[in-house]
């Protein structure tokens, strides 16, 4: 008898290419500016407005991708509602309330942990052990971060952030168990869905908006722009390309990095206060969050998320 060779190891993935490299870096720079843009943007503008304009800027760069097909209705209004206005309102609440960018961009980084969570309750898909560990430890760095003396007079801001991310999961979950949409043509949807319901909004709770957007710095106007077209065209494409290469989650726990940049920003040109212990807890959270990705490697990379 014959003896079967034995099999070869399997191959193991080939490194990341320097044009692959510069779209991680080109994202992560990217989504970390847009973060501190969304702070500086409520200062002058209300949340609302900022999402209406913001989403009025993308729907017009993205409407060319919104066509047919389309999944189960019911799922694409859940999808587009709950990701869309509900999600970006609370995240731009959250900016417009807080008086750092750091803590708040750090809690909005639990939207990872909360779609493993979702997936498990609602899907019913596995939970890993070090995921469940990794949830344990982004939660527990958030609260560390947030009894900080300076980081808990932001800690109604903190709360609406999880509460971002929290949306943010649900509509992940929802959008796996839907027909595979790509994601410029997702963006496109929630551009269109968030553009007029923020708009609304902010005609009906919100005041004094035309004076404000008269008196809107340019860098306000830049930011919007960067948010609208930057972040939710220019790195979406780049994501897009990304994960037709490698495996989302080949790509997923590069882009961890993205709230290091925007407390960079934070601290170095807006005033955020970095104390040792807003330091830690941010570690300790995002090495947490950076467990689940790592344990989940089937997790989306979020590609509507920009």
């Amino acid at each position: 008898m014959t003896a079967v060779p034995p099999a070869a190891p399997p191959a193991k993935p080939h490194a990341l290419t320097g044009l692959e490299i510069a779209a991680i870096v080109a994202i992560i720079v990217v989504w970390g500016v847009n973060n501190a843009g969304a702070k500086l943007a409520t200062e002058q503008l209300s949340p609302l407005l900022v999402g209406a304009i913001r989403f009025g800027i993308a729907t017009a760069c993205l409407l060319v991708f919104v066509r047919p097909p389309f999944p189960d209705w019911k799922s694409l209004t859940l999808i587009v509602i709950l990701g869309g206005p509900i999600q970006y309102g609370l995240a731009y609440t959250a900016y417009w309330m807080a008086t750092d960018v750091s803590p708040v961009t750090v809690a909005n980084q639990l939207w990872i942990p909360f779609t493993t969570l979702f997936a498990f309750l609602i899907l019913g898909e596995r939970l890993s052990k070090a995921a469940l560990i990794g949830m344990g430890v982004a939660f527990v760095g958030v609260a560390w971060m947030t009894l900080d003396a300076h980081a808990l007079q932001d800690w109604k801001a903190i709360l609406v952030a999880i509460a971002a991310g929290a949306a943010w999961g649900v509509t992940t979950v929802v959008a796996r168990r839907t027909t595979s949409i790509p994601p410029l043509k997702m963006q496109g949807l929630l551009a269109l869905g968030a553009f007029p319901v923020m708009a609304f909004g902010s005609a009906v709770f919100e005041h004094g908006q035309w004076e404000a957007v008269k008196a809107a710095s340019p860098m306000v106007w830049a930011a919007l722009l960067w948010a609208g077209i930057t972040s939710s065209v220019l790195a979406t494409t780049l994501l897009f390309w990304l994960v037709q290469r490698r495996e989302a989650g080949r790509v997923t726990p590069y882009l961890l990095v993205t709230p290091v940049v925007s407390m960079l920003i934070g601290w170095g040109l807006m005033g955020d206060v970095l104390t040792p212990q807003i330091l830690t807890g941010s570690a300790i959270t995002m090495g947490g969050v950076a467990l689940v990705a790592l344990a989940e490697r089937g997790l989306r990379a979020g590609a509507a998320k920009a």
